[in-house]
């Protein structure tokens, strides 16, 4: 690429010089409204334009906010039709809320196509069944599968709530599209009613990924086995309690959740780093005894016996998290607790306002 193609692309994009970013792309959704006007703003915006593949998805893990160079800039432009888009870790659906919330408030056409072109690309990707893919158009081996791992599929499925609602933020979409999205979210709960995973004719929860085809539970990597998920599962529920008049079949998958929440809480324990120089991340993680503990969940149960399972590299399960090895056993969030609230404030709220509905999305 000449110096002079290069001059034309960062003028086109605004980034004719490099200026230091006081924030991390991690809070570019924390700010406040007037922010999103601000020259500091535009910048990240003119950089997740960059990012943005021309699949219409980004990929993931990147601080989006850090100043590029001319030779960052070049290599982006080499990059547009990698296949590496992905939903995953908070990919695509955080760039599209970003910059939802820029084109609102610098009405700049750029932002409003770039922004379109991602609501095509997730509408694209979304399988017949309603279920989305963890990658997308790079559908090779784990990245096929139907995925709520990390919230991926629900972050998308707020995304498109929000527009097919007309949210505030969302006001430039067309009707056409923000048509799609309502279609596409009705979808969406279609598969997650379908994917609830039915034991001895009671449902429980949910997989973190489930096939594509079959829509039954499935592997990840090698250290994630099909099991009922007490982390992914939380966003689900919480995703189907904000339906604003919920079918008899959504109110039985939450009743149902939350009654397997209920008899899979964990308590009397902890999940805590002691600092050990000796181990691979300077830390161990380990369970102790707490009676005063509130209640923990497993990452993982097995859908035959429901007992917590942890499991290394190796694949192989284990009972206790302590037999696994270091680098998993640190490395990965094997407890959590985002199930409490669930349980003590969220489902008690839904359940004066909604729980008697019987109605559509």
């Amino acid at each position: 690429m000449t110096k002079h193609v290069l001059v034309l692309l960062m003028v086109l994009f605004g980034l004719h010089h490099v200026s230091s970013s006081e924030t991390h792309w991690k809070d570019a959704l924390k700010q406040p409204v007037a922010w999103y006007s601000t020259s500091e703003a535009i910048q990240v915006a003119d950089n997740v334009l960059l990012y943005q593949r021309a699949s219409g998805g980004w990929p993931k893990n990147i601080d989006m906010a850090s100043p590029l160079s001319t030779a960052d800039i070049a290599r982006l432009q080499a990059q547009k039709r990698d296949i590496d888009s992905t939903i995953d870790n908070g990919a695509t659906y955080s760039q599209l809320v970003f910059l939802a919330r820029v084109t609102k408030a610098t009405q700049q056409k750029k932002y409003r196509v770039a922004f379109l072109n991602g609501i095509d690309y997730l509408l694209k990707a979304q399988y017949s069944n309603g279920g989305w893919p963890q990658y997308y158009p790079d559908l090779t081996g784990y990245y096929k599968h139907i995925t709520y791992n990390d919230d991926a599929m629900i972050g998308v499925m707020e995304l498109l709530r929000d527009v097919a609602a007309k949210g505030a933020d969302y006001s430039f979409v067309d009707d056409t599209r923000r048509d799609k999205c309502r279609a596409a979210v009705q979808k969406g709960i279609a598969c997650i009613l379908k994917t609830q995973i039915v034991i001895n004719g009671k449902r429980t929860v949910w997989c973190a990924q489930h096939d594509e085809i079959t829509m039954a539970p499935a592997p990840a990597r090698t250290y994630e086995l099909p099991s009922l998920s007490g982390g992914e599962s939380v966003g689900i529920v919480r995703f189907l309690m904000s339906i604003e008049k919920p079918s008899p079949a959504v109110i039985e998958a939450i009743d149902a959740a939350v009654a397997w929440f209920e008899k899979s809480k964990l308590d009397g324990i902890k999940w805590v780093s002691k600092p050990d120089a000796t181990k691979l991340h300077g830390f161990d993680r380990v369970v102790v005894k707490d009676s005063s503990a509130g209640p923990l969940w497993a990452r993982f149960y097995d859908i035959t016996t429901n007992r917590p399972i942890f499991v290394g590299r190796d694949g192989v399960v284990k009972y206790d998290v302590a037999e696994i090895e270091d680098e998993r056993r640190n490395g990965y969030s094997w407890y959590v607790s985002s199930a409490a609230d669930l349980l003590s404030k969220d489902y008690p709220q839904w359940l004066k306002t909604h729980a008697h509905h019987a109605s559509t999305f």
